[in-house]
């Protein structure tokens, strides 16, 4: 068993209360941005522990959560344009 840092676990905690707090954003947008940041941070937690599949499982998570504020973001705007036109 090896001891880490004190400020990996931090940043493990901290990217836990992210991701969990990103649920209480109701606007898709939103909930992508804050989910790729503890996404992010998930990924530096992986790699500072030596943990692939925690960081591949994070890449996953974060160009899920990219993709999904994308379309919400092309969606709101061409709900825009529909509403101005």
């Amino acid at each position: 068993m090896t001891v880490e840092p004190i400020y990996t676990q931090v940043l493990g905690w901290a990217a836990t209360a992210v991701f969990v707090g990103s649920y209480f954003f109701s606007r898709p947008e939103v909930l992508a941005r804050v989910q790729m940041a503890g996404a992010l941070m998930w990924v530096a937690y992986g790699l500072l522990m030596g943990a692939p599949p925690v960081v591949v499982a994070n890449v996953l998570v974060l160009s899920a959560a990219a993709w999904k504020g994308l379309r919400a973001r092309r969606e709101g705007a061409g709900a825009g344009r529909m509403a101005a036109g």
